[in-house]
């Protein structure tokens, strides 16, 4: 039962990054209609500016958490202002062909910069150890992951459930169709909508630094699992793009415990599955699917 109750802290846990990054790609995708392919290289940039801001301004991870958002959101508006938006009017294949040449340059950059070993990053004294839950040891900071994502998609679904901004973004990522039709204005929300989305990866890439290796490719398998994610939990549903994310983390967790060589097999097959019994994923919508 310990076991059990520590490998479901792990898999919520790294469900955590898989949620929040998913969340941003079910938001740009639903808003712009965008399969973003770049999303993995902005979590990757939010590792590397958290470990960069550490060591050049000695920046600790609570500053990171505010400052390495705020600096991805800016990323994101000139990326959709320079280069998204000119192709928003053309077939989506394109945008997802500029995402991924993006993806390329920005990997490039990083290894020119800081090469193909990893970067140190080293959590807060208070984050680190282990604590004691329900007689499971645990590491501390995977209980602080969990708890400070939840609390994210929790604070960021009240925004979409109960402010009139939200409402509307909200309305303009599951029905955009039916928002334009009652008069909103959907393509004001474009470029704060790409850059929160963005923001939100980079959010995840802070979380991960301390937990996982901060490299230029640490986004590549990031990004598959991640499209993974958002076709269980349903293309442009933010539910379910959540649910589906510590889904994943759960299986992915269990799959490495019981089954290691077929962990990340796993995913796929509950993708798969996932696509027969419902093709436009768990909370989708059947509009989403065509």
């Amino acid at each position: 039962m310990n076991a059990l109750l520590q490998y479901a802290v792990q898999g919520l846990a790294a469900g955590s990054f898989y949620a929040l990054a998913a969340l941003g790609l079910a938001i740009i995708f639903g808003v712009l209609g965008v399969v973003n392919f770049a999303h993995g290289a902005f979590y990757m940039l939010g590792a590397v500016a958290a470990a960069v801001l550490l060591d050049t301004l000695n920046l600790t991870l609570w500053w990171s958490l505010l400052v390495v958002p705020a600096l991805m959101f800016a990323f994101g508006v000139v990326v959709e202002r320079l280069l998204v938006q000119w192709l928003l009017r053309l077939d989506p294949l394109y945008n997802f062909l500029l995402t991924f040449g993006l993806t390329l340059v920005l990997v490039e950059l990083v290894k020119q910069k800081y090469g193909v070993s990893g970067l140190p990053y080293t959590p807060p004294e208070a984050l680190q150890g282990r604590v004691e839950l329900a007689g499971v040891v645990l590491p501390r900071y995977q209980l602080f992951v969990l708890l400070f994502s939840v609390a994210i998609c929790v604070l960021v679904w009240l925004v979409m459930t109960r402010t009139r901004v939200g409402m509307i973004v909200r309305a303009s990522t599951e029905r955009p169709e039916l928002a334009r039709a009652l008069g909103i204005n959907v393509g004001r929300w474009v470029t704060p909508v790409f850059g929160f989305g963005v923001a939100i990866a980079g959010l995840a890439g802070v979380l991960a630094a301390p937990f996982r290796a901060i490299t230029a490719d640490m986004g590549n398998n990031f990004a598959i699992i991640l499209f993974a994610v958002v076709v269980i939990g349903g293309l442009g549903s933010i539910v379910g793009a959540v649910v589906a994310g510590f889904l994943v983390g759960l299986v992915e967790a269990f799959g490495q415990a019981y089954a290691p060589t077929f962990a990340q097999i796993l995913i796929f097959v509950l993708m798969a599955l996932v696509i027969l019994v419902r093709p436009a994923g768990l909370f989708g919508r059947k509009e989403a699917t065509a």
